[in-house]
């Protein structure tokens, strides 16, 4: 009802309802008083037309180091979806590097570069020698005056752990745009192994939608020039991308309510790093989607389903899952995390959720 108003631009029957609506939500509640929250801000910031201000705002704002962390560390330790993803990438990559003397990894996003670390010791570890480990790490620029803070990071915590355990190492950061880097900038060397990794970030390029040459295929293009050994691709499946308003927020609506149920079930209300994950991985996406229209709509996910059909169409195979790898990983999030969350395969897919719902999913691909 409140939806249908904003949709409608009543804006005396939609103010009337989002009253109603604050009163009975809360960022500190239950699941369905949080989501409530998050969802009355979003459409308050729509009515208003202040929803790219404030996502901006948001996105520019940075949390203390020590607060970010605290928030990854409780996430990481009662969600598996990162971990299962990275030892997944992890041991594909060691077995396709098994007797390479030079492996180049090109990553498509520099934040998640900790996740590296284990595959780096592993290296080490090589009977025959670690190979000389090269990372190319692509990030969009930061706001404001240092826009390559994140990439530069990222290089030096990779640069100190190879250090500590004699890993030869190159490092390149490069803050701009995916869809504009050339072959060239990425400074391929002959005889190295290519791996390129993109984890749970091209719903943040831009799709065919509004735009006659698509970014996301831009971004497959050159995936496809660069003929990597290994494409390992981890996607957020769910489909709130239609332009129109309601659809949207409908499909937004089912998606975030399980995200919220989950969170309710593995953490405590209390905890303050729980309302920063809420805040800083929901809530900014939730107003994005919500209260931002065209261009300023950042947030763009598709099934895995549909990224089949794109990667399938822009000239890849996909190449079939470890049994291996996926039998210990069903093992570990059995044992480790809550009953409710879930692993399993279809078509050649990793899939991962909670209480039947997929959230997330990895394929691994090579040029056709």
């Amino acid at each position: 009802m409140c939806m249908e108003s904003v949709a409608s631009n009543d804006h005396n029957m939609a103010d009337k309802l989002l009253k109603q609506i604050k009163q009975l939500s809360s960022p500190s509640g239950n699941a369905y008083q949080r989501l409530a929250h998050c969802f009355a801000k979003g459409l308050e910031a729509r009515l208003a037309g202040t929803g790219n201000l404030i996502y901006s705002s948001l996105t520019a704002k940075v949390r203390s180091t020590s607060d970010a962390l605290e928030a990854y560390k409780l996430y990481t330790s009662v969600v598996p979806f990162i971990h299962a993803s990275y030892y997944y990438e992890i041991q594909t990559i060691l077995e396709f590097a098994k007797k390479a003397t030079s492996l180049h990894i090109i990553q498509f996003g520099s934040r998640q570069a900790i996740n590296l670390m284990p595959l780096i010791q592993q290296l080490s570890n090589r009977p025959c020698g670690p190979p000389k480990l090269r990372i190319t790490s692509i990030d969009f620029p930061e706001p404001g005056f240092e826009p390559a803070t994140m990439v530069e990071e990222a290089g030096y915590r990779l640069a100190n752990y190879c250090k500590k355990f004699n890993v030869p190492f190159e490092y390149h950061g490069m803050p701009q745009k995916w869809e504009t880097v050339g072959l060239k900038d990425l400074k391929i060397l002959k005889d190295e192994m290519l791996v390129v990794m993109c984890s749970y970030l091209l719903h943040y390029i831009m799709d065919d939608f509004f735009l006659e040459n698509s970014p996301r295929d831009a971004v497959l293009k050159l995936i496809k020039r660069i003929n990597p050994d290994v494409f390992i691709h981890s996607v957020v499946n769910s489909s709130y991308n239609s332009p129109f308003f309601v659809l949207r927020f409908q499909k937004a609506l089912s998606h975030f309510s399980v995200m919220f149920d989950m969170f309710e079930a593995i953490m405590p209300r209390e905890s303050p790093w729980r309302m920063i994950c809420e805040a800083e991985i929901l809530g900014k996406e939730i107003l994005n989607t919500i209260a931002c229209e065209g261009l300023e709509r950042i947030i763009r996910p598709q099934t895995y389903k549909s990224w089949q059909a794109k990667t399938l169409r822009a000239g890849f195979r996909q190449l079939p899952l470890n049994q291996e790898i996926i039998k210990r990983l069903k093992v570990k999030v059995k044992a480790n995390y809550h009953k409710d969350f879930f692993l399993k395969e279809a078509n050649q897919w990793m899939l991962q959720g909670w209480k039947g719902h997929v959230i997330v999913a990895l394929s691994c691909w090579k040029l056709n």
